[in-house]
């Protein structure tokens, strides 16, 4: 057992090239040390809270502690501190009698990121060392950089304000934008007294609500459908034709959030609650006439583009971008909404291309189903780069030569709406990439047993798919079919992991300033972060059997598995948003300069919080990476 005396000689050790403890005589650091305390936290630990008084400062030993604020729901991470920093330099004000009551409702607190250790140096020990000249260097020093800082953020909030203007709404909630006053029926209330009120009320729609919870919504798409077509006489109830199972949205909720919930969901009338009584109604048109026009327009030209206007949408889609970068909407929705508008542009680009064909007099055969691949594949497109996507169609032996040309005019589309076709011709017009399932089954056989470099590249590609357009029926059987293989596909995966050994995600762990200022000047975001975080998360949900999804929802799945812990699923959802956050801003300024595109970052245009955040996030990956790489005893 280590004796007190050899505990104070073990932190002596650990502390003397410190500035605090630099210089000092042996025997004089040895009573300040038995003076300090040794302090442990474990990970998500609270070290040190506003509304505990502070008495002294923090010397981190060992691991990782962050500063955040907490304001109601939102919190943002202020500083990261490593070892050999200091925290708690806002009570120096107490200790030089410049302290004072602070009236906000804002808390400030430090918690541990991973095990800590620190060494806690009440304010007595300073007191001690307040005359020499090297500590107060280094006291000053530390209070002058977080100075820096904050003035710097603040300017940085500042110019965003005055990008977006005194009086515009920086994020507008739901029940700013939704129709209140809520028009409804009870369960059992006649379809034709239901479809009078809708008509006295001039509204498309009417909720059927019972003891103040909302049961489902009547139409009048449903009336005409249920009531009309359907041969069902007006007096049956409204509950009998109304749709149940709603989906909704809180009237708290940020106007964003509804505008990937209509859109993804593909939902027309969006219920508002509060709690669960229903206050309010928000359609697509509803939300965005408030906030941004283009977004309907850009729609409506979709959806009514011909063979002459698809060129047009890019620069449509490319304006919604724009609004919602500048708006600074959470890059996660900006996503969802943007891959959503995207995946209405490539429809429409399969319809035109089915249509064309047609009209040469070439019968559709049988179904087929459309699928994409690459960064739209992962859902994470928000600027048009190259194709990759791929077939799979069912039908006679016949049907390869429609579908051998619809891949053609599938292609051939695309290009015109904006797409580049891809280097590696991983598209439906090649004949390697589009086939009936028994044929991809071969396909993906011979990757899977035939693994050289070239087809792990082929194969990483295709495993990143995403069903966009086609037969459900087909999609299932097609990936019933996949996860058949991969019950047998151990070999494979590791031949996976193997390759990802030589592609290991950097690690930026020496003192932040020092890292930032002096060594690395720039990350390559594609090469160097997210396709390994992207290949490791692909290997670790296909040994799991998890084929498709975007990176988020198999992040889930794996959770719900147990193969990833609650807490490193939260970190790897945070990290990934921050990733994302700066890839999309650092490009989408690329595309608005009319450079020439690059995934190189330079570490001389983050904030000091950027650059934190992109430090904590880079762990995260490289602890996934490590995860699974251990799985395959690498």
């Amino acid at each position: 057992m280590m004796t007190k005396k050899h505990c104070i000689e073990t932190l002596l050790e650990a502390v003397r090239f410190h500035p605090f403890f630099q210089g000092v005589e042996h025997d004089t650091a040895l009573s300040l040390i038995r003076k300090c305390e040794q302090r442990v936290y474990q990970k998500r630990e609270v070290m040190l809270t506003k509304n505990k008084e502070s008495s002294g400062l923090m010397l981190m030993l060992s691991g990782l502690a962050e500063v955040y604020v907490t304001n109601g729901n939102y919190e943002e991470v202020l500083e990261v501190v490593q070892k050999g920093g200091m925290i708690g330099f806002s009570g120096l004000a107490d200790f030089l009698g410049a302290g004072g009551a602070l009236k906000n409702d804002v808390r400030v607190d430090v918690r541990a990121v991973e095990d800590v250790q620190a060494l806690f140096i009440p304010f007595e020990v300073i007191a001690r060392r307040w005359d020499d000249p090297n500590v107060h260097d280094y006291l000053l020093t530390k209070v002058a950089a977080r100075l820096r800082d904050i003035y710097a953020s603040l300017a940085e909030q500042v110019k965003l304000a005055r990008d977006f203007g005194e009086n515009t709404a920086f994020m507008l909630r739901v029940q700013d934008v939704m129709t209140e006053g809520v028009v409804s029926v009870l369960p059992k209330t006649p379809v034709q007294e239901a479809a009078r009120k809708m008509a006295d009320r001039r509204t498309s729609s009417v909720l059927v609500v019972d003891g103040g919870k909302l049961q489902g919504i009547i139409t009048e798409r449903d009336i005409v459908e249920r009531v009309v077509a359907g041969n069902k006489p007006l007096s049956a109830y409204a509950s009998e034709i109304m749709t149940s199972g709603l989906t909704t949205i809180s009237r708290f909720a940020y106007y964003y959030e509804a505008l990937s919930v209509i859109l993804l969901k593909g939902i027309k009338h969006l219920p508002v609650l509060e709690g669960e009584k229903p206050v309010g109604i928000v359609t697509l048109s509803d939300l965005l006439r408030k906030k941004n026009e283009n977004m309907i327009k850009t729609i409506q030209r979709i959806e009514e583009a011909g063979e002459d206007s698809l060129s047009q949408i890019k620069q449509a889609i490319y304006d919604v971008v724009d609004t919602l970068v500048r708006d600074r909407v959470p890059v996660l929705n900006t996503l969802d909404i943007v891959t959503k508008l995207y995946d209405r542009l490539v429809i429409r680009a399969i319809a035109l291309s089915v249509n064309r064909l047609a009209a040469k007099g070439h019968k559709l055969p049988g179904p087929f189903a459309f699928y994409q691949m690459g960064s739209s594949g992962r859902g994470e497109q928000f600027i048009l780069t190259d194709q990759d996507h791929f077939l799979v169609y069912a039908g006679p032996s016949a049907a390869e030569s429609y579908f051998a040309e619809l891949g053609v005019e599938i292609t051939a589309s695309l290009e015109a709406a904006g797409y580049a076709r891809c280097k590696g011709l991983m598209m439906a017009c090649e004949a390697d990439w589009r086939g009936s399932i028994q044929q991809w089954r071969e396909r993906l056989r011979h990757w899977m047993i035939e693994s050289t470099n070239d087809n792990l590249l082929l194969a990483q590609n295709f495993f990143s798919f995403r069903f966009v357009y086609g037969s459900k029926q087909l999609n299932g059987q097609f990936e019933a079919s996949i996860d058949e293989l991969l019950l047998r596909s151990k070999i494979f995966l590791y031949r996976l992991a193997q390759a990802e050994r030589e592609s290991s995600i950097p690690a930026l762990d020496q003192p932040i300033r020092s890292l930032f200022g002096f060594r690395r000047k720039s990350l390559d975001m594609k090469k160097e972060v997210l396709f390994p975080f992207h290949h490791c998360l692909q290997i670790l949900a296909l040994l799991h059997r998890e084929i498709t999804g975007t990176p988020l929802e198999k992040i889930k799945a794996l959770h719900e598995q147990g193969v990833l812990s609650s807490q490193l699923t939260r970190d790897l959802q945070e990290a990934l948003r921050s990733i994302l956050s700066l890839y999309v801003r650092h490009r989408w300024q690329q595309v608005k300069k009319g450079v020439e595109p690059s995934s190189s970052l330079s570490f001389a245009g983050l904030s000091t919080r950027e650059k934190e955040e992109l430090m904590m996030s880079l762990r995260t990956f490289r602890e996934l990476q490590h995860h699974v790489l251990a799985h395959f005893t690498l």
